[in-house]
């Protein structure tokens, strides 16, 4: 009886990374909002990492959080490097690419907790009267993601965010 349960177990066990092994090789977050504002007015609050504590989720999480700002003062080879909290953990972002008032691109790199290295999309398009900003995040899935998102969403946990930092920025740019 204990050797059958046995089995049971470690067969359940087995379909399980099995499975995982099967789930897609990359992740794409994504969520938009509609600003009344022109993009010529939201632009500059993505393009400077300056304007990034006005609206970004993870700016609050942790206000000892330390900050270096390097590179280009703002778009393309701006880069922003933090170390905080379990929260916000440590990372550093830079602008790869800035089309204004449309499009911003941002390399980000997770050190801790989680090692990860994504990309950041920011697409602004006019909209009658508004604008309408989609902020994306996609990058690889490894084995060890694909085994976690069995029992954690990254569109549940990374989307919140984006939508608490999309209302922010709706709120920083309709000033």
């Amino acid at each position: 009886m204990l050797k059958a349960l046995g089995l049971v177990v470690v067969a359940l066990i087995a379909a399980v990374l099995i499975y995982a092994a099967t789930r897609p090789d990359s992740f794409r977050v994504e969520r938009s909002i509609r600003i009344q504002a022109p993009p010529d007015k939201i632009y500059p609050l993505i393009v400077d990492f300056k304007a990034w504590p006005t609206w970004s989720p993870w700016e609050k999480l942790d206000p000892a959080m330390k900050r270096e700002l390097s590179g280009s003062a703002r778009g393309t080879g701006a880069v922003y490097a933090w170390t905080g909290n379990k929260d916000v953990g440590q990372g550093r972002m830079e602008i790869t690419e800035a089309v204004a008032p449309s499009r911003i691109v941002v390399q980000l790199d997770f050190i801790e907790p989680i090692a990860a290295n994504n990309i950041a999309e920011f697409t602004l398009q006019p909209d009658g009267d508004a604008t309408r900003v989609v902020w994306a995040m996609h990058g690889p899935s490894p084995y060890i993601a694909k085994l976690m998102g069995l029992a954690f969403s990254m569109d549940a946990m990374v989307g919140k965010d984006f939508e608490s930092g999309l209302a922010n920025l709706k709120a920083a740019a309709e000033k």
